[in-house]
């Protein structure tokens, strides 16, 4: 099974959770062409109250992948342009001195939001990347010594060029670990992007959703009680014990330096829960582990150089892994 199919066929209405957050899809076709595994991630990462990290070259729409799933979802949005000069108080707000009071008072940053959209985040150095950690793992931010909580839901959404680009510095593994999928935003198809250019010379205007037809299909009373029935969906102690094969196979791969952590297995399993339930069943089976197995647990290992020189890929020794390791009937 993979995560870009959609078995159910339901259309979305504000009364059923799920059929809304499947609405998600075509409301957001109505935007972006062609990005289904990345529109299935969001939704995903939205139900597992985790953050997502896209990976793309400049020019795919991940931008506007963020601003149509904040459309849909009736979910305050904030963008900031990750730039070398960018300093951490231009993301989580800071002290101002109001001369008329003679105190300083908390200036809130753009972090403040439900849906936080940190535009090429590896272009800014790590003292600023660092600034994101707290805000991602306790949903709160600390100034001058006073933690602020952020809004619920509040999710990270951060695109990034792929490493090699000039100008880019590698997340650390600390916080490539914060993030609960990274999703690769592909180039499009030849059709896809012939529908892309048609779009636009009909009069798209990719500043203006409204006007491109996305409306709301769901907001957070229905992603409430879709956290809460995934929250239901039983984990045999057999699923468990594969999870955790498969995360401990990373850990002996002569390819990895790094293997996957317990926090990975944890992430690997509430992703794989999540899936099931958009799928329209209340437990989990091997396959939901299989299709969630790469975005939640490629950027959480590490590569050997001597393999990357020989072309293996994060993707490529998790996949073998997943073909060897045995599956529970």
């Amino acid at each position: 099974m993979d995560p870009t199919t959609d078995n159910a066929g339901n259309t979305g209405h504000r009364g059923d959770a799920r059929a809304s957050l499947e609405a998600l899809r075509a409301e957001i076709a109505k935007a972006v062409v062609g990005q289904d595994p990345a529109v299935t991630g969001l939704v995903v990462a939205l139900l597992c109250r985790g953050h997502v990290l896209l990976e793309g070259v400049p020019g795919v729409a991940k931008t506007l992948l963020v601003r149509a799933l904040a459309a849909t979802l009736e979910l305050d949005t904030k963008r900031v342009q990750f730039t070398p000069d960018l300093m951490p108080s231009d993301v989580t707000g800071s002290l101002v001195y109001d001369a008329r009071t003679a105190e300083f008072s908390f200036q809130p940053g753009p972090v403040f939001t439900n849906l936080l959209l940190a535009d090429e985040i590896n272009r800014t150095p790590p003292k600023t990347q660092s600034s994101l950690l707290e805000a991602m793992e306790e949903r709160q931010v600390t100034v001058d010594g006073t933690p602020r909580p952020l809004p619920e839901p509040f999710l990270v959404a951060a695109t990034q060029n792929p490493v090699e680009y000039e100008g880019t510095y590698p997340l650390p593994e600390a916080q490539l670990d914060r993030f609960l999928l990274k999703l690769t935003v592909p180039l499009p198809t030849r059709q896809d992007e012939i529908a892309v250019l048609t779009r636009h010379a009909d009069g798209f205007n990719p500043r203006d959703l409204h006007a491109a037809g996305v409306r709301p299909v769901a907001g957070p009373a229905e992603l409430d009680a879709a956290r809460a029935a995934v929250a239901k969906t039983t984990v045999s102690p057999e699923i468990t014990a594969y999870v955790v094969d498969v995360c401990r196979a990373t850990r002996e791969s002569p390819s990895l330096t790094l293997g996957v952590s317990p926090r990975g297995a944890t992430a690997l399993l509430s992703t794989a829960r999540a899936w099931a339930w958009l799928t329209g069943r209340d437990y989990v089976i091997p396959d939901d582990v299989k299709a969630l197995a790469l975005p939640t647990l490629r950027h959480r290992v590490q590569l050997r150089p001597e393999a990357e020189m020989e072309g293996v890929t994060a993707d490529s020794v998790i996949t073998a892994i997943l073909a060897h390791v045995p599956v529970p009937r």
